[in-house]
């Protein structure tokens, strides 16, 4: 190798970390002014800018208040209701239509799939005024299960998921068990489900944070706060026409964080070989 050769290489790897370096440190500034606002007190908010460190970082009284004010403890088990029936339906839902669209082949099955595919390219905001109306003549606002509903809807991108994960198993494993007298329900339940593990694991992790961090609709279905607020919404509280108390936004939004951590450090090795195994493959 030259001395040209292994220049360019060098430069190259330079401007590589230097380029990494630059962009994380823009993602993490965010974070690390919403840490800082959040363990200052109201004057201190006032006083000094965002990156300005506290003067105590023992100061919790903005992480009780903002959980206690904000209403979080029934904003958490709102959120956790929803979230553990939207993924359970979704997933029943999903992988039953997966495999009925990639294992049975009859008139219509090409079609059905275009318009899923024509449906995901809907704008979500351009559908929201039927939508709403719809919601309205059933007397789902303010109504938790409507809620729920509505957040059920057809996940394209996770229905391709399973199709192509599908397509990754065998047919004879079916036509094994068919010979052996099973039915088509067992074959999918005993045999398909527990192969679709990894895809679930993907499209649950996808679908799951869509959920939690959802604000837009869980602010126009769910309008009674004090009974029907979720964790995106919770926040709210803080946001008025005289002012916003961001030290109290951004310690609700750390508590809100925290659960989300918790389950991700605790299956990480799961989440990861979901993602990997799960994959779309071309």
């Amino acid at each position: 190798m030259t001395f040209m050769e292994k220049s360019g290489k060098i430069v190259l790897n330079v401007i590589k970390y230097l380029s990494l370096i630059f962009f994380s440190f823009w993602a993490l500034l965010p974070v690390v002014s919403c840490v800082i606002t959040a363990f200052k007190t109201d004057r201190e908010y006032q006083e000094t800018n965002v990156m300005v460190l506290p003067k105590s970082w023992l100061n919790f009284d903005n992480f009780v208040n903002a959980f206690n004010k904000a209403g979080m403890g029934r904003a958490f088990i709102n959120s956790t209701i929803i979230l553990v029936c939207v993924l359970l339906f979704s997933t029943v839902i999903g992988t039953q239509l997966a495999y009925v669209l990639n294992r049975f082949k009859f008139p219509g099955n090409t079609l059905i799939r275009n318009m899923f595919l024509f449906a995901s390219m809907l704008p979500g905001v351009a559908m929201q005024i039927p939508v709403f109306e719809i919601m309205y003549k059933l007397h789902f606002i303010n109504f938790l299960p409507g809620y729920i509903t509505v957040m059920c809807g057809t996940d394209v991108i996770a229905i391709y998921i399973y199709i192509q994960f599908f397509e990754n198993i065998d047919i004879s494993l079916d036509e094994s068990a068919i010979m052996d007298g099973a039915s088509y329900f067992t074959i999918f339940y005993r045999i398909l489900l527990p192969l679709l593990k990894p895809a679930i694991v993907t499209s649950c992790i996808l679908k799951g944070v869509g959920t939690y961090n959802e604000y837009y609709m869980a602010n126009l279905y769910l309008q009674d706060k004090t009974r029907f607020a979720t964790v995106a919404t919770s926040l709210y509280t803080f946001v008025g026409p005289l002012g916003s108390k961001y030290n109290l936004i951004c310690a609700g939004v750390i508590i809100s964080l925290l659960p989300a951590l918790i389950v991700f450090i605790a299956c990480q090795k799961q989440i990861y070989s979901g993602l990997t195994s799960g994959a779309v493959k071309g």
